[in-house]
């Protein structure tokens, strides 16, 4: 009996071990943790993978490209499930996403971009987020006046809402452009958007009546700037896109010249490549069930004082 027993205890030891070999694995990259807004996807990922009892393998690629290229092919070695990739790179990892495709990793992408190699992209309207920011910088101002701008073109999201702030300016020829600052891609991009900025607004002291930021983060920088030079809250309307919340502390604070921000949905959106990959992956449910595009798109919201205390909460 007592050998029995030992053999079924071994038995079912065996069979716990072949469980846990076999658990889903999914390999989860954010491009650049150093930007809250990665870090924010791709942590919210990890957390809503370990919940359903997945093994996760989370990287981060500290901005650099070359980098990310490797995280992806070490993923792909590993045989992983599935891939979640947060704000990545599909034209510059191009072989990447391809060799995922070809050994049968599906791949869900956040703020990234399409890719032919890739399921869909989880994706805020950024045509209608750089509407909304755009629009609202111009209330501001009465339609009338001089704005300098931050950006950064090298990101597709980023790219998009500068074009149709671009679209959105050459409708409304009251409201000059005075001067761009074009952030470049590097680990240092806080030392980059500070001197570049503080030149800026060094250049066009005294006419300058409404800032247009890219992105938070860059906001955060300039906000600083302005409040160093006793910039009051109001005086020079300070315009981004992100949301978080670093982002809602400033709206609320009246020391700081940040007025709204057109808010990302971030940990959402990391769940739901999550739950699509559950759908797709794991229950084998058509793509289509989940979206029939290359993207998904979620709603993003305008946040300035009038709301900024229920996202505060």
């Amino acid at each position: 009996m007592f050998g029995l027993r030992k053999m079924l205890l071994a038995a079912a030891a065996m069979v716990a071990l072949g469980s846990q070999a076999q658990a889903f694995e999914v390999g989860i990259i954010g491009f650049q943790f150093s930007s809250e807004t990665h870090a924010r996807v791709a942590n919210a990922a990890a957390a809503a993978a370990k919940a359903k009892g997945w093994g996760v393998t989370l990287l981060n690629s500290e901005g650099a490209l070359p980098k990310h290229a490797e995280q992806f092919d070490a993923l792909i070695a590993k045989k992983v499930d599935a891939i979640i990739i947060a704000m990545g790179k599909p034209v510059e990892a191009d072989a990447q996403f391809k060799a995922a495709k070809d050994a049968k990793i599906p791949v869900v992408t956040v703020q990234s971009g399409s890719s032919p190699h890739a399921l869909f992209d989880i994706q805020t309207n950024e045509y209608k987020v750089g509407a909304d920011a755009a629009l609202y910088l111009l209330g501001q101002l009465g339609y009338q006046g001089n704005i300098v701008t931050a950006r950064f073109d090298l990101n597709v999201a980023s790219r998009i809402r500068g074009r149709i702030l671009d679209a959105v300016l050459a409708e409304n020829q009251a409201v000059k452009e005075l001067g761009k600052f074009s952030m470049a891609r590097t680990q240092s991009w806080r030392d980059d958007v500070r001197a570049g900025m503080q030149a800026l607004l060094l250049q066009n002291q005294g006419k300058i009546n409404g800032i247009w930021a890219s992105f938070d983060g860059q906001a955060y920088i300039i906000d600083d700037l302005l409040q160093a030079q006793g910039v009051k809250k109001g005086q020079i309307p300070l315009v981004s896109v992100d949301g978080g919340k670093e982002t809602y502390a400033r709206i609320a604070d009246p020391a700081s010249t940040f007025l709204a921000t057109v808010a990302i949905p971030f940990e959402a959106m990391g769940k739901q490549a999550v739950d699509a990959i559950q759908t797709i992956v794991v229950e084998k449910k058509p793509k289509e069930t989940v979206t029939s595009g290359p993207y998904l798109f979620t709603d993003a919201v305008l946040v300035d004082k009038t709301n900024v205390q229920q996202f505060l909460k």
